[in-house]
């Protein structure tokens, strides 16, 4: 009776599984594999002298099938992409001439594949020593073997430069056509992402002793996914770009090659890197590895990808060098003596052939609704500072007083560090505000002229200091802005800084940066000089509700240099 008993608990059993397996099956859909698939493949750039291509090792592939969702290749130099209309570009890198074997799969419905195999023998004779230093961290003389592995240093003796994302960049990662250089559908704002894992990414490049280049991927274990390949990470494609547990760690070799580019030459390096198995750069756009290099320095990498999912999207992402920052410049002179120009408030009156007092209450609050009346009795120089004091008494119609001062028309200058040291109000109700507007103010106006906040703080965010930038597109509420938190801001002297050259404008507090933004043809910040202006207004639009207690704050400043 044991025996009948197991045979018929089996037997039902078995029953069960067929059961279950048919309706999977029906869930599952119709498992089709693709049919008719052909592969196509041309040697780009070939002539009589050079058949198999003039160096670039760019080979042209084309897939087809019917009934075919997908098309996985891959290529026996470790790399390969999936990409939905059957078209790619690769670049072989391997130098000479060398015949691949390339597969490409075709997928179609409930898993189904179908496979084909081409060979394609393609010259490759590319080098570029620039782009290879530039990832790496090497120098000439460790490239060509005077140092480094080729003289018989040690593997720990190899250089790895470790990269990041630049989030304080505008368009650290942004969006555009495959087939053109504009225009850019999506820009992300500084620190846009900030929250998420995006910003904890690092990336390492090294130099093996042979020479090569090896990638390091450390992403803490968490992967920023783009919006089409959530399912990788195990969430649902389409509801947005999202952080998953998804660990890429260890290490990957790259390869240097021609890119297929449609930039002039003066906008790309016309390089890509190509990483093997799978390999990405901070986020996960499929497997397509080809990040076309379209600038690189000792601390900045500017690259671009087609999108795996829409090989009509390139993506952009901007990196900065771990510990650096792209835009730090360096202008001789940090005293007095080394400035190009100064004030010290060293003695008993405001110097009026410098600065010029604006009175009154402007339009409107000066545009902003501000409920002070700006006088010329509202400054002091003394013990080697200059105070502006914002005060709460009847002026003019107004319930409060207090000083704005320019420099326009006495001193303006173009590219340059200006630095104020400044101990700030603190009342609620209080804005102080250290700026600059383009000399062209009077004739252009607002914002074309251009402004540039080095430093903007009310009371009622005590601590929370502002750098800001407005121009045409980018002005009032949609400027390029950014904070960072200063402690005892009004008890103490605080190095308030600005860094701008033709290429980028750097914000910082004590010597730290805080905010970066890249300089470009079309802002007001290349082609003129700006003037100074100090002030503290009460209330408006960013001072908000004035405390009903306020009698009187100030904002000290020891001193203003320019350096240059």
């Amino acid at each position: 009776m044991k025996n009948i008993y197991k045979l018929s608990f089996l037997m039902l059993f078995s029953l069960a599984a067929l059961y279950s397996c048919q309706e999977d099956d029906q869930e599952f859909g119709e498992v089709v594999a693709p049919t008719n698939l052909t592969l196509d493949a041309t040697v780009l750039n070939t002539s009589a002298e050079f058949p198999n291509g003039d160096g670039g090792g760019l080979v042209s592939f084309t897939a087809s099938a019917d009934d075919v969702i997908t098309f996985e290749y891959r290529f026996d130099d470790g790399t390969s992409s999936t990409i939905t209309s059957g078209e790619i570009t690769h670049p072989f890198t391997r130098t000479g001439t060398n015949t691949y074997n390339v597969t490409v799969i075709a997928k179609g419905t409930g898993g189904a594949s179908s496979s084909t195999t081409k060979e394609v023998t393609v010259f490759t004779s590319f080098d570029d020593p620039v782009s290879k230093m530039g990832l790496t961290g090497a120098n000439q003389a460790y490239l060509d073997g005077t140092e480094g592995p080729y003289a018989g240093v040690e593997g720990d003796s190899i250089p790895t430069k470790v990269w990041r994302i630049a989030d304080a960049m505008p368009g650290h990662l942004s969006l555009g056509p495959a087939e053109s250089t504009e225009p850019i559908w999506y820009s992300a704002a500084p620190f846009e992402k900030e929250g998420g894992c995006f910003y904890d990414d690092r990336i390492s490049f090294a130099l093996n002793l042979d020479g090569d280049i090896i990638f390091e991927h450390d992403n803490n274990g968490q992967t920023f996914f783009n919006t089409n390949y959530l399912n990788v990470g195990g969430g649902t494609n389409g509801t947005g770009d999202e952080c998953f547990d998804f660990d890429t760690s260890g290490e990957k070799s790259v390869s240097l090659a021609a890119a297929n580019s449609i930039f002039p030459e003066d906008a790309t390096t016309g390089t890509q890197m190509i990483i093997s198995d799978g390999g990405f750069m901070s986020y996960y756009l499929g497997t397509n590895n080809g990040y076309e290099i379209l600038e690189i320095t000792d601390d900045y990498l500017y690259i671009r990808t087609i999108s795996g999912a829409n090989p009509a999207e390139a993506w952009y992402l901007k990196l900065t060098a771990e510990g650096d920052s792209p835009f730090e410049t360096e202008f001789p002179g940090d005293s007095e003596e080394e400035a190009a120009w100064s004030q010290e408030f060293e003695g008993s009156s405001l110097d009026t052939s410098i600065w010029n007092y604006e009175i009154g209450n402007g339009d409107n609050g000066w545009g902003n609704g501000e409920a002070q009346y700006y006088t010329d009795q509202n400054t002091e120089v003394s013990n080697g500072t200059l105070k502006i004091n914002a005060i709460a008494e009847p002026t003019n119609g107004y319930n409060y007083s207090s000083a704005r001062i320019t420099t326009q028309d006495n001193f303006e200058f173009q590219y340059g560090r200006i630095e104020v040291r400044a101990k700030l109000p603190s009342a609620g109700g209080t804005w102080p505000a250290i700026w600059m507007l383009g000399s062209t103010f009077d004739t252009e106006g607002w914002p074309n002229c251009g402004e540039i906040d080095i430093m903007e703080h009310v009371g009622n965010e005590l601590g929370e200091v502002l750098g800001t930038l407005h121009f045409p597109g980018n002005s009032g509420g949609d400027a390029v802005s950014q904070g960072t938190n200063v402690e005892n801001v009004a008890t103490e002297f605080h190095k308030y800084t600005m860094e701008w050259t033709e290429d980028h404008i750097v914000f910082l507090v004590d010597g730290e940066v805080y905010h970066e933004f890249t300089n470009m043809a079309g802002t007001p910040f290349v082609d003129h000089e700006f003037f100074l202006i100090l002030n503290v207004a009460m209330g408006g639009t960013l001072g908000g509700t004035i405390d009903p207690a306020f009698t009187q704050d100030t904002m000290e400043i020891d001193y203003v240099r320019v350096y240059q």
